[in-house]
């Protein structure tokens, strides 16, 4: 099932912008220097192309042709209903690090969600939750280091599994071996789950099949763009500084800059300004 991480990967950075921002991404980032007031680390660049260069030969065999045919064949319904499951099975691990980061809140909420999902929900495969507001609240033991005040560290690009930081990537680790769901659930029912999170990656790749496409062949080098998009959208999600934003600021404090401008684009980019035409 590990091939099919990557390009899902690539679909919740990719999902997680605004359209423009996307495609001015797409025109403009082909030149393989940044240009200033970017804060961009990425120490092993060499090795990191060469992991996005594995990454991009498993989409070509694997993930691409196999997600075509399952989207192709599967009705929208059923790849729903196995997305739903999939999904699901995520709440624990939510509501671990909900209770790590002291969002009871939170914690709360998706303690409920899952409990209805997999109630009346039928295991999940139904989504009752979100039509009586029980919407998830989604982490990552990521998001505990940095509320717990750990740096974001160099950029990574992981075999398999695509964009990371130094700190997402021990973030990764420590979800996969603390998942609960991996500790409770017997055989043959993990191989289930599995397979229901394996086909949930294929439905992503399919779902997004064009972005996905444009944005690791169709742009000029796919490797800066992906490594551009993954930390604009993951430091958006953190509340922590956005590229072109002051890089010496602590994290959740985009407007350390005196001089910034109240009423710029909170998305923008250089990057895009840099190179438009």
């Amino acid at each position: 099932m590990l091939p099919v991480t990557f390009a899902s990967a690539v679909r919740r950075v990719v999902a997680g912008l605004p359209g423009i921002l996307l495609v001015g991404l797409l025109a403009a980032c082909g030149p393989a220097a940044l240009p200033p007031g970017d804060s961009i680390v990425d120490a092993d660049e060499a090795q990191n192309r060469a992991a996005h260069d594995l990454n991009l030969t498993l989409d070509r065999s694997v993930l691409r042709p196999v997600s075509r045919g399952y989207g192709g064949a599967v009705p929208p319904p059923v790849r729903r209903g196995v997305g739903n499951f999939a999904s699901n099975l995520s709440q624990p691990s939510y509501v671990l690090n909900n209770l790590l980061q002291f969002r009871l809140g939170d914690a709360t909420q998706n303690t409920l969600r899952f409990v209805v999902n997999t109630t009346i929900g039928l295991g999940g495969v139904l989504d009752p939750a979100s039509a009586i507001g029980l919407t998830a609240q989604e982490t990552d033991f990521g998001e505990t280091l940095h509320i717990y005040g750990v740096p974001e560290g160099d950029f990574v690009m992981l075999p398999v599994f695509g964009p990371s930081t130094t700190r997402d990537t021990v973030g990764l680790v420590v979800d996969m071996a603390t998942n609960p769901v991996r500790h409770v659930l017997p055989d043959p029912e993990g191989h289930y789950v599995a397979a229901a999170g394996m086909l949930d990656r294929f439905g992503d790749r399919y779902d997004m099949d064009d972005t996905i496409d444009s944005v690791l062949y169709e742009s000029a080098d796919s490797y800066i763009v992906l490594r551009s998009l993954y930390l604009q959208n993951r430091r958006f999600q953190l509340g922590g500084p956005v590229l072109g934003y002051d890089a010496t600021a602590p994290d959740g404090d985009i407007s350390a800059d005196p001089y910034a401008d109240p009423y710029s684009d909170p998305y923008a980019d250089p990057y895009i300004d840099a190179y438009a035409p």
